[in-house]
């Protein structure tokens, strides 16, 4: 299990990261305080406050996809 910070603070941001994200065979979840949703939800992560940082966790030891993503990641 990997976990990274994500910021998602446009429609086009997350069109983008949901499109990338069903190119993916593992499950990916993002979480804001007690609320997870399905990364490949495009509803669900518009229930999140897209205006904070969102922990994105990739079920998979694969860093493939952070690759792919690498735009939404926050650096810290």
């Amino acid at each position: 299990m990997i976990k990274a910070a994500v910021r998602l603070n446009s429609i086009d941001n997350v069109k983008d990261f949901v499109k990338k994200a069903n190119d993916y065979p593992y499950e990916l979840d993002l979480s804001l305080g007690k609320y997870t949703v399905d990364a490949k939800s495009i509803m669900g992560i518009f229930s999140l406050d897209l205006s904070r940082e969102i922990e994105l966790t990739i079920h998979s030891d694969k860093t493939d996809f952070l690759d792919d993503i690498a735009e939404f990641i926050v650096k810290k």
